[in-house]
């Protein structure tokens, strides 16, 4: 069974990321310290954490996949 590189994966979720910080970025009117705008960062901060963690996932897979072809 064929399993999906967690590669595209994290780029989902940076593309998320990012799209949660622009829309953070517009919704700040007179501070940044309102709900809806900390709550966005929030899930932006969220999601490039994940983005990250799956890209070093990627990299241990393929480590021991190299390792195994040894």
């Amino acid at each position: 069974m064929m399993r999906i590189s967690p590669l595209p994966s994290a780029f989902f979720y940076f593309a998320l990321g990012g799209l949660f910080t622009y829309i953070a970025i517009q919704s700040v009117e007179d501070s940044v310290f309102n709900f809806i705008t900390i709550l966005l960062a929030f899930f932006a901060t969220v999601d490039f954490v994940v983005g990250i963690r799956l890209i070093s996932l990627h990299f241990k897979i393929k480590k021991v996949k190299n390792n195994k072809k040894k």
